[in-house]
């Protein structure tokens, strides 16, 4: 079977992931597929560099993260958009081995061929929202109520 989809240079940055055939709302479209590596692992390296504002990392659970710089596919070049046509669902495997939960894009609406394929990245960071973070970790999905930035808002604390 074909694939719906296709990576190529991207408007919104570097490269994406378009659709080549009509995708189905609800639709599952790919797996994010990487190396699981323990978060420990990822922050000792040069993968998870919070000053790069680029990422192939996808959080999986407490315990991994889906590391796509190691045997990533191309669902690793979907870009982030601030209006996506897609979600990022997680798939807990049944047994205790949280390395074998799996990572699906799926589609929120129908998407039409040439279109580009987007999902909120959902990135938090633990320092300040600063204006130099801001900008490194930039949104260009050109969306009408683009926020600019790909970093999710923090948590106000109750008092």
């Amino acid at each position: 079977m074909p694939s719906k989809i296709v990576a190529r240079r991207s408007a919104i940055h570097g490269n994406g992931v378009f659709a080549l055939q009509p995708i189905s709302k609800g639709e599952r479209i790919i797996e994010y597929k990487g190396r699981r590596r323990t978060h420990e692992e990822v922050d000792a390296g040069d993968t998870g560099d919070a000053d790069s504002g680029h990422t192939f990392l996808f959080t999986l659970n407490d315990e991994y993260v889906i590391d796509a710089n190691y045997e990533g596919g191309v669902a690793r070049w979907i870009n982030h958009s601030c209006a996506p046509n897609c979600e990022a669902v997680l798939e807990e495997h049944d047994g205790d081995d949280r390395r074998r939960d799996r990572v699906f894009i799926e589609a929120t609406r129908n998407i039409r061929p040439g279109e580009e394929l987007a999902y909120n990245y959902g990135i938090t960071l633990e320092e300040a929202h600063t204006p130099r973070m801001k900008k490194i970790w930039a949104c260009r999905c050109g969306a009408k109520d683009c926020t600019g930035t790909m970093l999710q808002p923090k948590r106000r604390k109750k008092a």
